[in-house]
C-alpha cells in the first residue's frame, strides 16, 4: 500500500513539475499579422491584394503618460506575408503598434500614415492563448493594377452604373 501511495505522489509531482515548466513556457506572447501590398490605392485588402515576402515590420510600445519606449522587436514576413514576434513581459499599460517599415518591392514601398496595427499585449484580457493577432498593415502600390475597379463594384463600393 505504501508502494502505491509513493507512486501515486511521484506522478503527481511529475506532473506538477510539467505544469509549471509549461506555464514557464507561454510567459511570452506572440503577435501575428500580414503585410500585403495595397493594389488598388484604397487602403485596404482586396481580391487583387498581393501579400509581401521579405517585408520588415516593427511593434514598440510605449507609455501611455509620457510616450517613453518600453518594449521594440523587428519582425520580417514569411512566404505568405505573416509575420510572427515574440514579446516579453507584459504590457497592459502601454500602447503596441505595429508598423511596415520596408516593402521588398520598389513598385509598392508608400506607407502610409495611417497603416499602425493597435495590438493589446496583456494576459489580463481573457484570451486564454499567448497568440495575439494584429490587423494587416501594408505598403502601396505607385500605380493601381488593372481590374480595381471591378473589385470594388463587387464590394460594393462603386456605384454599378
Amino acid at each position: 500500500m505504501a508502494k502505491l501511495i509513493l507512486s501515486a505522489v511521484a506522478i503527481f509531482v511529475s506532473l506538477a513539475s510539467l505544469l509549471v515548466g509549461h506555464t514557464h513556457a507561454t510567459d511570452a506572447l506572440l503577435v501575428q499579422g500580414k503585410v500585403y501590398c495595397d493594389t488598388c490605392r484604397v487602403g485596404f485588402e482586396t481580391k487583387l491584394t498581393q501579400y509581401l515576402a521579405g517585408a520588415r515590420v516593427a511593434l514598440e510600445c510605449r507609455t501611455r503618460e509620457t510616450g517613453e519606449l518600453t518594449f521594440s522587436e523587428e519582425g520580417v514576413t514569411d512566404a505568405t506575408g505573416t509575420y510572427k514576434m515574440e514579446v516579453s513581459g507584459d504590457h497592459e499599460e502601454d500602447i503596441c503598434l505595429v508598423t511596415p517599415t520596408k516593402s521588398p518591392r520598389p513598385d509598392c514601398a508608400e506607407v502610409a500614415a495611417w497603416e499602425k496595427a493597435r495590438v493589446l499585449l496583456t494576459k489580463n484580457n481573457g484570451a486564454i492563448t499567448p497568440l495575439r493577432y494584429a490587423n494587416s498593415i501594408g505598403f502601396t502600390k505607385k500605380v493601381a493594377v488593372d481590374g480595381c475597379l471591378d473589385a470594388l463594384r463587387e464590394l460594393g463600393i462603386v456605384d454599378l452604373v
